[in-house]
């Protein structure tokens, strides 16, 4: 009986939440799915070149959109976007080169950084910082 109770109380914590292991690709469906819904088409997801990786390449209209998804679960989490320190953002150019090499062509382009935060009752926030990535963010 104990056992029971305590098995259903552990189901409904976890209730519509991600298991950990597979925290990161929820997080790229859940970011996809985002731009989707914005207008935009995916065009890749986890592109590698060489040892550097695109989560998401995305073309929205004319615009070549390169992305960095970072899943956190709320109460464990950071600033996803604080975590694409400057060695990040270098592999992020060199896949970004790698792709535009690729296609064979000159395109605009952008950075995005996704932060996908899970809370504990497992509702999903997204923040999209668009743009960002290289410049930094824009002062008021």
């Amino acid at each position: 009986m104990l056992f029971r109770e305590l098995w259903r109380a552990v189901q409904a914590w976890w209730c519509g939440r991600p298991l950990p292991t597979d925290l990161g690709s929820w997080g790229e469906r859940q970011a996809e799915a985002h731009y989707r819904r914005q207008g935009g088409r995916c065009l890749a997801t986890n592109w590698r070149h060489g040892r550097d990786e695109l989560d998401l390449v995305v073309l929205e209209g004319e615009v070549l959109v390169f992305v960095e998804v970072k899943t956190r679960m709320a109460e464990i989490g950071g600033e996803g976007y604080w975590a694409v320190n400057r060695r990040k953002k270098r592999a992020l150019r060199r896949a970004a080169v790698g792709w535009i090499r690729q296609i064979g062509g000159k395109c605009h382009t952008r950075f995005d950084v996704v932060e996908v935060l899970v809370c504990k009752k497992g509702t999903v926030r997204l923040l999209q910082h668009r743009g960002e990535v290289l410049l930094g963010r824009r002062r008021a």
